[in-house]
């Protein structure tokens, strides 16, 4: 069935006997789980390997606490062992800018709100809750010291590839990180992590996000690597509209600003050294209109 292992369809079985395999979509491009969905009515996840075990069970956790504080339908796991998870299939396409664009003003303004709210309530669950639950930090948190880390690596693996203005950009982009004048401190706080267009579902019909998944690298960080992501999804003036519902927007932005010009860096480093041209290519699609970093500091010195 669709190269899918038997070991995975017998799992899927034990857990639901009476069920039966209409339709199975397999994914396999997915870095830590494989996934079948089953009759487009449940999500089956399996673990590549042993890491990707013990992110499923943090992720258990993380959605135990965002029941409990987030409006959007996420993924309630029906089943868990090591290794294995299975939940009801959310329903949705990806919400790409081009989707987002092309939505009248309305549906527009509902869906930004909608996506603003979503991390207002994530980046505001309070502290002793995250605590409690035993939430640990995200994968995707990066120190002072990882950035100056990846420009090195940038120019030692990627500037021979560059061209001479695009290793202009790569310098101009790190000089306020590399000089400290980019304050990159901040207050940990519940993050995604990981929240580009395929994992943020809309429904054509009633033209809403219809849910948020894979929470696969949410944990404690900088609210600023979301909203980095939003800005490489959407577009800067797209963003800038969720204010309104995200007052702590004008905090992060020019963290963000920063971070979202390192991820193709971070993608084509790593498709460079692996020698895997799927990673190199993984940021095509990405908006490009972001503002520069020293737009924020002109404000602040006019």
């Amino acid at each position: 069935m669709n190269n899918i292992p038997s070991s995975y369809l017998n799992k899927i079985r034990a857990v639901y006997p009476n069920i039966s395999f209409d339709h199975l979509d397999f994914n396999q491009d997915g870095m830590i789980n494989d996934v079948v969905i089953v009759n487009h009515q449940f999500v089956c996840r399996f673990a590549k390997e042993d890491w990707g075990k013990q992110v499923l069970f943090h992720e258990a956790k993380v959605l135990q606490v965002l029941q409990r504080y987030i409006d959007l339908p996420i993924p309630r796991f029906e089943h868990l062992q090591e290794g294995f998870v299975t939940y009801r299939y959310l329903k949705g396409e990806p919400l790409s800018r081009n989707t987002l664009l092309k939505l009248s003003k309305i549906a527009q303004t509902r869906v930004i709100s909608q996506l603003a709210t979503f991390h207002q309530q994530l980046h505001s669950i309070p502290s002793e809750v995250l605590a409690a639950s035993g939430v640990s930090f995200s994968d995707a948190v990066r120190s002072h010291e990882d950035w100056l880390q990846l420009y090195n690596d940038v120019q030692e693996t990627l500037f021979p590839h560059l061209w001479r203005h695009q290793q202009t950009w790569i310098r101009e982009l790190f000089a306020p990180v590399v000089s400290g004048e980019l304050d990159l401190s901040y207050t940990p706080v519940l993050i995604h992590g990981d929240l580009p267009v395929y994992h943020i579902l809309f429904n054509p019909e009633s033209q809403s996000i219809s849910g948020i998944i894979d929470f696969g690298v949410a944990g404690l960080g900088d609210p600023a690597c979301d909203m980095a992501i939003q800005l490489g999804n959407y577009g800067e003036n797209i963003v800038q509209l969720m204010e309104s519902d995200y007052p702590m927007l004008r905090y992060v932005i020019n963290r963000a600003r920063f971070w979202v010009g390192t991820l193709e860096l971070q993608w084509s480093l790593i498709g460079v050294k692996y020698n895997d041209i799927s990673l190199s290519l993984a940021h095509i699609g990405l908006a490009r209109e972001v503002q520069p970093l020293e737009t924020a500091f002109r404000r602040r010195l006019g």
